[in-house]
């Protein structure tokens, strides 16, 4: 990839933090900190021509699926699939308000939306399935599924795992937000998961681990999907911090589900934009 598409791309996942943060403080609710930690691998997904699909026919049959089995950084992926022009930026007005178009967690009834989610532990048995399903058909599309880290807790993760790798699904590529922490506290303090990605070989999988906010690494890790040539399925653990971009809140876990109110709200705007007027990721 070109540095100038490097930087392009950049400056995208900045502008879906802004107008992420914009429509959580509008709703009073929403979970920033989630949304901004997988902004660089939202934006290179949908906009980096990674994902192939139409945004004037979200049920196309061969589309790539996209699963946010971490639904509840659903604001970060509705402001997405609006960039995408899967439906006007105005339902980004209603969210989370009477007769909106979508609430916190992820809903299905939107375009581009391919499963609800927000009950953790459940998107990559679903990304499973699609895969599954796709090899069975003789289907070419590709299933993508973005894990959070804390999910990882849930059991039926590593059944999924279990299962992808025996029926070879190497048409499956699952990719873990591995932000360090969930609701209460860092994931390493609750149950520890590391070292992750030798757990995920000893699963079957075969495993790339790479700086999660750097566009260029992303797309490395992503780009050539189509011509993979393992027998297994890929997992991608992308190194983020929670909450990137606004310094205040990042790696804070108790903010977790908050939008700022109040005297909050200007403070954390001026970080957002100090660190959105670097441009290029460093």
């Amino acid at each position: 990839m070109e540095k100038e598409q490097i930087i392009k791309l950049q400056r995208k996942a900045n502008d879906l933090r802004k107008d992420t943060l914009n429509m959580c403080i509008e709703a009073g609710t929403g979970h920033v900190t989630s949304s901004f930690s997988c902004a660089e691998i939202l934006t290179t997904l949908y906009s980096g021509n990674i994902l192939n699909y139409k945004y004037n026919n979200p049920e196309w049959d061969e589309r790539d699926r996209f699963i946010l089995s971490k639904g509840q950084a659903s604001p970060i992926l509705y402001v997405a699939l609006t960039n995408a022009g899967f439906f006007s930026k105005d339902w980004l007005k209603t969210f989370c308000k009477k007769d909106a178009k979508f609430g916190v967690h992820l809903q299905n009834t939107v375009p581009g939306v391919e499963y609800s989610t927000g009950s953790l532990g459940h998107g990559l048995g679903l990304g499973t399935g699609v895969a599954l399903r796709a090899k069975i058909d003789k289907k070419n599309y590709h299933t993508f599924v973005l894990l959070g880290d804390a999910e990882l807790h849930e059991g039926s993760n590593w059944e999924s795992a279990m299962f992808a790798s025996s029926h070879n699904l190497n048409n499956l590529t699952a990719i873990v937000d591995r932000n360090g922490y969930g609701v209460l506290g860092a994931t390493e303090n609750i149950v520890k998961l590391n070292p992750l990605e030798k757990k995920f070989k000893s699963f079957g999988w075969d495993v790339k681990t790479i700086d999660g906010h750097s566009v260029k690494e992303i797309y490395e890790a992503t780009n050539n999907f189509r011509g993979y040539k393992e027998d297994k399925p890929l997992m991608i653990i992308a190194e983020t911090v929670k909450g990137k971009g606004i310094k205040s809140w990042e790696n804070k876990a108790l903010v977790h589900g908050m939008a700022p109110k109040g005297k909050d709200i200007k403070k954390l705007e001026e970080e957002l934009e100090v660190y959105s007027s670097r441009g290029e990721y460093e």
